[in-house]
């Protein structure tokens, strides 16, 4: 049996339903608070921050895959992204170890992997140095995988996987998903960065992968590939029939629209679309390479076009009506 933290979220729920379709028995760690979405799989409440519901929650596990994180820029989540992330990763090695649970896949983040100034491309062997490109988020995600190889010191055999920023149909209020939200509502500015992405089918397929060949003792990235963000907008745009941002978002027009997003944010309780750390990279241009994933485990990305299509074509049969 496989416990999955964040097993409502977006890559989580993903990953039920695929293991369920492949008969592989899972359950669902969620908090009280929350739905359940599978109803073919079985739930069991927990709280990363609750040692004790934790430790009921895997019981019988023979794998614990653990895609719960807090994703968030916004730096009046600060506490909560330290907490979740890194002490909730702590307690989740603590908890297999206790339950000598003989298998953990950790999905961590291509932001775990550092960002430094004229560092172009970025596989799993970068060193992590900390600097201003690295967002809290990314060095939660660092800390965090510190926690898991700490677990493998002490016997656990570990695998983790650090994908970038993952496509997926979901609710576009949240999450990377705000991104077809933007393009929709014809926002008008792009950066000059570039994009990395990965389909969130892509990353099912990798960790289930890692879980059937028992992999041990090494970390994948889960990248597609990268496109300069206005490409990547305008080809969302076109898809949605709407008109592509148009206008490069300049130092002194990024400036106005983090103040101007912290304002929004703080009156809807909504993460903000921009802020003084995403804002510091979306100018600079990375290339994630996945080549590792590719001769080991045999993946095969699917194209920008098809992920492209697939989420489109679900945002718009989902939110054409205007009421979200």
């Amino acid at each position: 049996m496989v416990a999955i933290t964040g097993a409502t979220g977006l890559l989580g729920s993903e990953l039920a339903k695929k293991f369920t379709e492949e008969s592989i028995e899972c359950v669902g760690l969620i908090r009280p608070s929350t739905r359940s979405h599978n109803s073919l799989i079985e739930y069991r409440e927990g709280d990363l921050l609750d040692v004790p519901s934790l430790m009921n929650a895997f019981k019988g596990a023979s794998a614990v895959i653990h895609t719960a994180a807090v994703v968030s820029f916004n730096p009046k989540r600060n506490k909560e992204i330290y907490a979740v992330n890194v002490e909730g990763t702590k307690n989740v090695v603590d908890a297999c170890l206790a339950l000598k649970i003989p298998h953990l896949i950790h999905v961590s983040s291509v932001a775990a992997l550092g960002r430094e100034k004229n560092l172009v491309e970025i596989d799993e062997n970068a060193k992590w140095v900390d600097g201003p490109l690295n967002t809290d988020y990314a060095k939660s995600k660092y800390e965090a995988e510190l926690e898991v190889y700490r677990g493998q010191e002490e016997g656990l055999n570990i695998a983790i996987v650090n994908p970038s920023v993952i496509l997926a149909q979901s609710d576009w209020r949240k999450g990377s998903a705000t991104l077809f939200k933007y393009i929709f509502d014809e926002n008008k500015f792009y950066s000059a960065g570039t994009f990395n992405y990965v389909d969130v089918r892509d990353v099912v397929e990798m960790i289930s992968k890692i879980y059937l060949k028992k992999i041990s003792g090494k970390r994948f990235i889960a990248s597609a590939g990268s496109v300069k963000s206005k490409v990547l907008f305008e080809q969302i745009a076109t898809r949605f029939g709407k008109k592509a941002p148009f206008i490069l978002a300049s130092p002194f027009i990024t400036s106005v629209a983090t103040q101007i997003e912290s304002l929004r944010s703080a009156f809807t309780k909504r993460e903000p679309l921009v802020t003084k750390q995403t804002a510091k990279i979306a100018s600079e241009t990375f290339h994630y390479n996945s080549q590792k994933a590719i001769n080991e485990l045999d993946m095969n990305f699917k194209s920008l076009e098809e992920t492209l299509d697939w989420c489109c074509a679900y945002y718009l049969h989902h939110y054409t009506t205007n009421k979200y």
